[in-house]
């Protein structure tokens, strides 16, 4: 599950900066195509964060949708998958948003 060692390092670099502060949510963006369960993440926050600043903290969990862009025609698609296919027939897509993850933003209390 790499859910959990991407939830230690949201929650190591969200504590750094926090400083001496309390984080009282925290919103990260993560792709369609992150292959990133949220629930996941979700239930792995709530263990990360215990004995940290962001104890207690609400994770705001924001989806990006897939987007590709058809290096045949120049098209930008969305994505559901890393086999989607262009209207002109290519399968050789270039993806252009949606397979990331990022702290978006923390609030402190």
């Amino acid at each position: 599950m790499h859910e959990l060692s991407l939830t230690q390092m949201i929650v190591e670099a969200c504590a750094e900066r926090a400083g001496d502060g309390r984080v009282r949510r925290v919103t990260v963006e993560i792709g369609a195509l992150a292959a990133v369960m949220h629930e996941s993440l979700a239930f792995c926050f709530d263990a990360c964060s215990r004995g940290t600043p962001l104890e207690g903290a609400r994770l705001e969990i924001v989806e990006i949708a897939g987007r590709g862009q058809c290096r045949r025609c120049g098209a930008e698609l969305g994505m559901q998958d890393y086999l989607s296919r262009c209207a002109c027939g290519s399968i050789d897509i270039e993806c252009v948003a949606g397979d990331g993850l990022r702290v978006k933003a923390m609030e402190m209390a």
